[in-house]
């Protein structure tokens, strides 16, 4: 049996200890070791040239996509990205690589993994654009921040990637968000604030303390008191424009409303 040569790049400890212990419970899997630091993975990756790397995102000094920004050799290892924020999740999956684990995973995610990553390595993998598809990630985030197309939603037993654009509005919930599209609602955890500075702020409005509105969502604006506007929304939804959350880009947009 052919063996597939693993190497797992994480610097906490625990998760490095978790996977491999999954991997060692797989018997065509060969760890070749594993790096709690961005630098030392980048040598270890170079020297070892493994076909696949578990590779946390988010790392001190060197974090994840920097250490695939340094490898100098062709082709590269398939990776698969570990993380425990979404948005890193995300950015992965639209790069297309190979898939991700989200913290805290358990062993069925990770077997779900390990099937399409031996799908992958039994295909002849010159023939795959996975290097420019890396390449392309690393230019977008040294070109700087990007909004969210997308977000991860877990629902229930499964998750799901929501476009952005069918998002109706969304309002804060304690430690979550609830994000409204249709008749739907759908639970994430983290902030108004964070998930704002995520979304493209020329098509969504932030319209008082605890809500976020897509533009293309309102029906019509009703002038209230003392400046303030009340929004009804094309499924009937009212909501109240503060004049807190009024600024000279969103005067614009009434008047062009």
């Amino acid at each position: 049996m052919t063996k597939i040569r693993v190497l797992i790049v994480d610097d906490e400890r625990p998760a490095r200890r978790k996977l491999r212990r999954f991997l060692e419970s797989e018997p065509d899997i060969e760890v070749l070791g594993e790096q709690g630091g961005g630098q030392e993975a980048v040598e270890a990756i170079q020297k070892e040239r493994p076909d696949l790397l578990f590779l946390d995102v988010q790392m001190p000094g060197l974090d994840g996509f920097g250490v695939l920004g340094a490898l100098d050799f062709e082709p590269l290892p398939q990776v698969v990205f570990v993380t425990a924020h979404d948005e890193f999740a995300l950015r992965a999956f639209e790069v297309h690589a190979l898939d991700y684990l989200l913290k805290p995973f358990d062993q069925e995610r990770f077997r779900k993994v390990m099937e399409r990553a031996r799908a992958y390595l039994a295909r002849d993998r010159r023939s795959d654009d996975l290097d420019a598809r890396i390449n392309r990630l690393i230019e977008e985030m040294r070109a700087g921040p990007r909004f969210h197309e997308r977000l991860l939603i877990n629902s229930g037993d499964r998750a799901f990637f929501l476009q952005v654009e069918r998002i109706d509005r969304i309002e804060a919930a304690k430690n979550y968000v609830r994000i409204h599209t249709g008749a739907d609602a759908y639970l994430l955890r983290g902030t108004i604030d964070g998930l704002q500075r995520k979304l493209d702020p020329t098509r969504f409005l932030r319209v008082n303390r605890s809500q976020l509105v897509n533009i293309d969502s309102i029906k019509e604006l009703q002038p209230w008191f003392h400046g303030e506007y009340r929004i009804i929304l094309k499924d009937g939804t009212e909501l109240m424009w503060s004049r807190r959350y009024l600024n000279r880009s969103s005067d614009l947009f009434i008047r062009q409303f």
